[in-house]
């Protein structure tokens, strides 16, 4: 029933349930203008069911009439949603009333419950057109582990422009098919609702087969941690190949999702006189993704063979390279421009640097080297994104040594730092000498950065602060020039 009190559906079920049709939206800061009035044949209130069908559906209010044995209606029993989350009850539950005790002005109070959502929600400043979204984690992980990778992807929603309304975790076995739990997947669309948000984010992979479940179940964007990396690379990408690099590995990541389509869609391409049925929209689809793939991989592979040769003059002049690694957002492009005098993009954004940039550092004695600021890694970095930056990655297998850039303020250092070594050790780059930097002393206490730097055998500085940087660059001259022993 609408608004106005017309009918606009009649379903007719059995004792035990009802199949609602497909209910119009009226956007998501707004109910749907529907209130589902039902019967109950027997003494009881509202269902789970029925609460469930207000909330996903965003009904104006439900109602049950309980039918009495003779026939006539009982007390109807009605809830509607709550601006506010309160506690863990997105909806009240109002007094049985019996029919003739219902108030006449129903259109009025939807229209304050609604005034009352837009009022809770949090208001947007001029301009802003970022997508609100929810993060959800879901994992058996310590809590303090879950913590911290649900701040992690905060940080990456931040760096790829979207807004974060609210957070859920859980601490389970992932689900096969809806990821969480049904009920704490409902959990999170209600307050997405309450919160004004378009989005769901979750703090891993999905399937091709868990986002068509989540994309039946809900009509929010469904985003994974992947897709989250990708747009930020999207929006990072400069140079040709980086671009070319950041649409390989989109492909990759989309090509198995392609057998989502609907099978309407799968329309028979066969031309008159050909054999056999021909080939369905999908399948054209899927081959044209492939033949797209084959010529990325072809580009980029000319672009890295152009990157050899520029490698191969610095090897003829004999000067030494220097990578510069870590952690995304460790302070990796600040310290390649304090040491070479550059202005290298910086920001304090995951994944601000992708393509390679490579500057020279002049030493006493006429002495230089070249130094080489890389893509940051990250944890559970997406193997397409391995596959499609190989090219990045070579700049760091043909360097003399590896400057591994460790944020002494990070909460999680540990983790991030077993996450590097565990990275460098698939790209067989842990043989290589490798000196520790450990950065932003001026952050952090600097007793900690003291006996960090002696537990890693490294040097304390502060990439801001160049007046820190003497023993690092005498380090390096030991390394790159005194056949000093890897430092590991």
């Amino acid at each position: 029933m609408d608004r106005a009190g017309r009918v606009t559906h009649v379903i007719v079920g059995d004792a035990r349930s009802l199949f609602l049709p497909e209910i119009p939206r009226r956007g998501r800061d707004r109910l749907c203008g529907l209130r589902l009035v039902h019967t109950h044949l027997h003494e009881e209130g509202l269902t789970d069911d029925d609460l469930t069908d207000l909330a996903l559906l965003r009904l104006d209010t439900v109602a049950a009439i309980v039918v009495r044995e003779d026939g006539l209606p009982g007390p109807v029993h009605m809830a509607h949603l709550l601006p506010a989350n309160e506690g863990n009850t997105p909806w009240v539950l109002l007094p049985p009333r019996r029919v003739h005790d219902l108030a006449p002005d129903f259109p009025a109070s939807i229209d304050a419950l609604e005034e009352e959502f837009a009022r809770m929600r949090k208001p947007r400043r001029a301009g802003d057109i970022r997508d609100r979204a929810i993060l959800v984690h879901v994992s058996t992980a310590p809590p303090s582990m879950a913590r911290d990778s649900m701040d992690e992807l905060r940080e990456l929603a931040r760096s790829a422009g979207i807004d974060v309304v609210g957070e859920i975790i859980q601490r389970r076995e992932t689900d096969p098919k809806f990821v969480v739990g049904k009920g704490k997947l409902k959990s999170a669309i209600i307050q997405a609702m309450q919160t004004g948000a378009e989005v769901i984010v979750f703090d891993l992979n999905l399937s091709p087969s868990q986002v068509k479940a989540l994309g039946d179940f809900t009509d929010l964007k469904i985003l994974d941690r992947t897709q989250v990396i990708l747009d930020i690379f999207a929006q990072h990408a400069v140079s040709r190949e980086g671009k070319l690099q950041v649409e390989l590995a989109q492909l990759r990541y989309l090509l198995p999702f392609l057998s989502l389509r609907q099978t309407a869609l799968s329309r028979l391409t066969g031309g008159i006189g050909g054999r056999g049925p021909g080939e369905t929209r999908l399948e054209v689809d899927r081959r044209r993704a492939r033949d797209k793939i084959a010529q990325l991989e072809r580009e980029v592979a000319k672009l890295g063979q152009r990157r050899v040769l520029r490698r191969g003059v610095r090897t003829k002049k004999d000067v030494p390279t220097v990578a510069v690694v870590g952690y995304t957002n460790a302070g990796k492009s600040t310290l390649l421009n304090a040491l070479t005098n550059s202005n290298v993009i910086v920001q304090n954004a995951l994944f601000a640097t992708l393509d390679p940039v490579s500057r020279r550092l002049r030493f006493p004695e006429d002495r230089e080297v070249i130094v080489t600021d890389t893509v940051g890694f990250i944890r559970n970095l997406p193997k397409d994104l391995m596959a499609a930056f190989r090219t990045t990655f070579e700049e760091v297998q043909e360097a003399d040594l590896l400057l591994h850039v460790i944020d002494c303020s990070s909460p999680d250092l540990d983790q991030k730092y077993e996450t590097v070594r565990k990275l460098l050790n698939e790209l067989e780059l842990d043989r290589k000498p490798i000196l520790h930097v450990i950065n932003k002393m001026d952050v952090c206490e600097e007793t900690l950065a003291r006996g960090l730097a002696e537990r890693f055998n490294g040097h304390a500085i502060s990439a801001l602060k160049p007046e820190t940087f003497a023993p690092l660059l005498q380090a390096m001259e030991q390394y790159l020039w005194a056949q000093a022993p890897a430092s590991v």
